[in-house]
C-alpha cells in the first residue's frame, strides 16, 4: 500500500469600483505564459450558491516562501482565492471570515476539495457547474497547494527537503497563511483552516503555529484525519475494539454480517457497540488471561459482526487490522475493498481532469506551462537530467525527531502491515490541544465517514466522550454515511457537511 495520498489512492478587497471590475475581465489576456513575478491574476464571476446569486472575485497566484534571514525565496506556493463582492458600494466585507483549504496526501493538491465540495464550481459527470453547496456562502476561500503539489514548486532541488516532510510542511504552510493575510490586508479577519486526511493534522498543527505567532485562528474543519491531537483519550482497549463497529457497517453493506443481526444499519451498529463494550474490549484488556475456549468464542462473535471467517482471525491477538479486513472480507470472490471507502472495490473515476485544468489555466487565466501536480504527472514537463524525480509522497520525511534507520524501517513496516495509515516517526507535532491552550475560543468540526477504514466513527465518538472539558468545549465530532471523502457522489451528504461547516463559521463569527 503506498504511503502517499490517502484520499485518491485511494491584495484584493471585497469592495471594487466599477472601473476596476471592468478591467478584471481582461486579466486572463494579460497573464504571463509562466507567471514568475508573483502578480496575482484576478477575474470577476457570478454563481448561484446557497439559493442566492453571489458575485465574487477569483484570484490565482503564487506567494514566495522566503528564508527569513536572507529574504531569498525557497519556494512558491500556488493558491486560488475566492472573495465575495458586496452587493453595494456602501457595503463592506473587510471582516468577512477567510478559510484556508487544503487536502492531504502528503503530496496532494487542493483540487479535490476545491472542485468536489468547497469551491464555487462543482465537478459532476466530468463537467464544472455552479456549486450550490460551496463554502463561499459563509466565508471567503483560499485553496492552498503545498510545495510540490499543483503549480507550487521549490526554487531549487536543494530546498526540496525543507518542504517534503512533516515538520517543514507545517512550517511552510504556516508561513503561507501569515504572508497571504498580510499581503491581502486581512490580518484582522476571522481565520479558519480546513484540511482533509493528512491535511487535517496539518491544519491543527498550523493553527498552533499561527497562534504562537499571535495570529488568532477562529475555527478548524478536520475531515477524515482525526482530531489533530498529540495524545489519545479514553481506554486503549476500548478504542482498539470499537473499530469492529465500523467494520460491522461495511460487512452489512456487503451482506456479510450474521443474518440474525438484521438489515437495519443503525441497529447493527448498536448491537456491535454493545458487544464491544460489554465483551470484546474487556477481553482485549485481559488478553493474556483468556483461555483457548474463550478466544474461540470471541473469534466467532467477531466473525458475526465483521463477516471475516473465524479461521482467518488470529487467536493470539484477536484483532482484525484495517488491511486484513479490506483483503479478507471478499476474499472468496477475489476482491479487495477500496482503500478509502469500504463500499467499493475500485476507486472512483478521475474524470474531469481536463475541465479542472482548463478552468485554472483559461477561465481563471493562470496560463502556466508547469504541470499541475496531482492532476498532471511530472513526466509531462522537462527533466534536465532526463530522469524524473519521485513524487512528493515517495520522498516524504515523516520523522518529527532524529531517528535511526532501524527505527524508520520498523515504523514503516508496521504501518504497511496494519494498513491503518502513514507511519508515526517521532512524537506528534503540537496541534489542537496546544492551540486551544493558547486560544480558548478556538472551535473545531471533526468530520468522519462511517465507511472510512482509517478514521472510524465509533472510535471518534469514544474519543470525544473522553476529552477533558476544555477540548470538549472546543471540538464537535460528527459521523456521516460515507467514506473517506464522504461527500463524493452524495448531494445529500455534501449539503449536510456544508451546513455543518457554515454553522461552525457562523457561530464563531457571531461572537
Amino acid at each position: 500500500m503506498p504511503l502517499t495520498d490517502y484520499r485518491r489512492a485511494c491584495g484584493v478587497r471585497a469592495h471594487w469600483p466599477a472601473a476596476a471590475l471592468a478591467l478584471l475581465a481582461l486579466a486572463p489576456a494579460l497573464a504571463a505564459a509562466n507567471p514568475a513575478d508573483d502578480t496575482p491574476i484576478i477575474t470577476r464571476h457570478d454563481a448561484r450558491i446557497g439559493g442566492r446569486e453571489l458575485a465574487y472575485t477569483a484570484e490565482v497566484g503564487r506567494i514566495a516562501i522566503r528564508d527569513v534571514e536572507t529574504g531569498e525565496p525557497h519556494g512558491y506556493m500556488f493558491y486560488t482565492a475566492y472573495r465575495l463582492i458586496p452587493p453595494s458600494q456602501r457595503a463592506t466585507a473587510t471582516s468577512r471570515p477567510v478559510m484556508f483549504v487544503w487536502d492531504g496526501g502528503p503530496g496532494a493538491p487542493s483540487a479535490w476539495l476545491h472542485f468536489d465540495i468547497a469551491g464555487p464550481k462543482l465537478l459532476q459527470g466530468g463537467q464544472l457547474s455552479d456549486n450550490p453547496d460551496s463554502w463561499l456562502a459563509g466565508a471567503d476561500l483560499v485553496m492552498v497547494d503545498p510545495i510540490g503539489t499543483g503549480f507550487s514548486r521549490p526554487t531549487r532541488t536543494a530546498y526540496e527537503h525543507e518542504f517534503y516532510g512533516t515538520v517543514g510542511d507545517v512550517a511552510s504552510v504556516t508561513e503561507f497563511v501569515r504572508s497571504w493575510l498580510i499581503l491581502h490586508d486581512a490580518v484582522d479577519v476571522p481565520v479558519f483552516l480546513a484540511g482533509e486526511s493528512w491535511g487535517a493534522g496539518r491544519a491543527a498543527s498550523v493553527a498552533y503555529s499561527l497562534e504562537k505567532r499571535g495570529i488568532d485562528v477562529t475555527g478548524l474543519v478536520l475531515i477524515s484525519g482525526g482530531f489533530g491531537l498529540d495524545q489519545h483519550y479514553g481506554s486503549p482497549a476500548l478504542l482498539e475494539a470499537l473499530g469492529v463497529v465500523d467494520m460491522a457497517s461495511t460487512a452489512l453493506y456487503w451482506h456479510r454480517s450474521a443474518p440474525d443481526l438484521g438489515n437495519d444499519p443503525s441497529a447493527v451498529r448498536r448491537a456491535a457497540e454493545t458487544w464491544v463494550r460489554e465483551t470484546y474490549a474487556p477481553a482485549l484488556a485481559h488478553l493474556a488471561e483468556l483461555s483457548t475456549a474463550k478466544r474461540n468464542r470471541i473469534a466467532g462473535q467477531l466473525s458475526r459482526f465483521t463477516g471475516i471467517e473465524p479461521a482467518l482471525i488470529d487467536r493470539r491477538t484477536l484483532l482484525i487490522t484495517p488491511h486484513q479486513f479490506r483483503t479478507r472480507l471478499l476474499q472468496r470472490e477475489g476482491k479487495v475493498l477500496y482503500l478509502l471507502d469500504g463500499r467499493r472495490t475500485t476507486p472512483p473515476s478521475d474524470e474531469g481532469t481536463p475541465q479542472m485544468l482548463h478552468y485554472l489555466r483559461e477561465a481563471l487565466g493562470y496560463r502556466t506551462d508547469l504541470p499541475y501536480l496531482g492532476l498532471e504527472d511530472l513526466t509531462q514537463g522537462f527533466a534536465p537530467s532526463g530522469t524524473y524525480p519521485p513524487g512528493v509522497g515517495e520522498q516524504w520525511n515523516y520523522a518529527t525527531a532524529p531517528l535511526s534507520p532501524e527505527q524508520v524501517k520498523a515504523a514503516i513496516a508496521a504501518a504497511l502491515a496494519s494498513g491503518a495509515g502513514p507511519p508515526q516517526l517521532g512524537p506528534p507535532l503540537p496541534g489542537m490541544r496546544q492551540a486551544v491552550a493558547l486560544n480558548s475560543h478556538l472551535k473545531a468540526l471533526v468530520a468522519v465517514g462511517i465507511y472510512d477504514p482509517y478514521q472510524q466513527c465509533a472510535r471518534g465518538q469514544a474519543t470525544e466522550d473522553a476529552l477533558p472539558p476544555d477540548l470538549r468545549r472546543a471540538i464537535s465530532f460528527k459521523c456521516y454515511a460515507g467514506g473517506h471523502a464522504m461527500y463524493l457522489g452524495s448531494p445529500r451528504i455534501r449539503a449536510e457537511l456544508t451546513r455543518d461547516v457554515l454553522t461552525l463559521v457562523g457561530a464563531s463569527h457571531d461572537k
